[in-house]
């Protein structure tokens, strides 16, 4: 075999090891996995409109739809790598990124009242503060997790005086509904489900500790698919549009993907804010404050910098390149 023929074999060799490690075009991708949440109705529109679809056919990507039953799932999912792009509560992504995990928020889908502490309607307690030494389930990592640990402490309590039953959203309202636990940190849709079909209550509620609804992508996702996530953003940014615009639609798309009646999604959308979100300093002060609780009460660590880890999770850069473009 003569050197011409050899290296032409070491060329084609070449040629192929980089064609099974590197897409076949910059910035497209074989696949994109992105998560919908009945907690994230606009991700329930980007689904069902097919708004990633269309923009991605061209590339040939295929999108692959993963459901989140919870913040903690999406964060799982994205730390197990079987999501490229998750959506959660603003507070759950700090409780990760805080505990290591390589998550950027890049973009809010949402600022929505979305959690509360709830308790059956024949329940005898009147505030927070009678939550002493009861039971209340919550899905650690969470959202309403978080939320329930900043209402105990706006009622001088913590979670040493209370028991937290860890279980995932529904089963904690079964749990409630069936007296197993004292209350619930509950969520929409089932939150509002519990209060129309069960008459349960809200025994505390505080819109301004709800944090907003973010979406994360991992950090080397990031770093190598720039115009993928500006491009995902996009289509996300058509789908709030649509769902501002389309109340009727937004509301029969929930229903469906909920399996809940039209009073219930009404009942979860009108706690729901969908105008346009800068994402900057508005989301940082949210989640610091939450950061800032949830180090005095010992489930972060003294040692944690929260602004620094607050700024360093949040990067606007997308969807500051969006408005301008627009």
């Amino acid at each position: 075999m003569n050197t011409s023929r050899l290296t032409s074999c070491a060329i084609a060799v070449l040629a192929s090891i980089l064609s099974l490690t590197m897409p076949s075009q910059a910035g497209k991708l074989e696949k994109l996995r992105v998560d919908f949440a009945t907690y994230n109705p606009v991700s329930l529109v980007l689904k069902e409109q097919g708004f990633l679809e269309k923009e991605f056919a061209a590339d040939g990507t295929t999108i692959e739809w993963v459901f989140s039953a919870g913040s903690n799932k999406a964060v799982e999912g994205l730390d197990q790598k079987t999501v490229d792009f998750g959506s959660t509560a603003g507070s759950a992504s700090l409780l990760a990124r805080a505990s290591g995990s390589p998550i950027k928020v890049i973009y809010a889908y949402s600022r929505p009242e979305w959690t509360a502490l709830v308790v059956p309607a024949n329940s005898p307690l009147k505030s927070a503060a009678d939550l002493k030494g009861k039971k209340i389930a919550a899905t650690k990592g969470t959202e309403p997790y978080i939320f329930m640990l900043r209402a105990l402490e706006n009622s001088g309590l913590s979670e040493k005086d209370v028991t937290v039953v860890s279980v995932q959203h529904a089963d904690g309202r079964k749990a409630m509904e069936a007296g197993e636990v004292d209350a619930w940190a509950g969520i929409d849709p089932l939150m509002a489900q519990a209060e129309l079909q069960t008459n349960a209550r809200l025994l505390f509620r505080d819109p301004y500790l709800n944090t907003y609804g973010v979406l994360n992508v991992r950090e080397d996702f990031l770093a190598a698919n720039p115009d993928v996530i500006a491009r995902v953003i996009k289509a996300y940014e058509q789908a709030r549009e649509y769902a501002s615009q389309n109340p009727d639609a937004l509301k029969a798309v929930l229903v469906k993907a909920s399996k809940i009646d039209a009073a219930v999604a009404a009942r979860q959308l009108e706690r729901t804010d969908l105008r346009k979100l800068a994402l900057g300093s508005a989301q940082q002060r949210t989640l610091k404050a939450a950061g800032e609780v949830l180090q005095r009460v010992g489930v972060l660590p003294a040692s944690v910098n929260v602004e620094k880890t607050v700024g360093d999770m949040i990067d606007g850069t997308f969807t500051t390149k969006l408005s301008s473009a627009n």
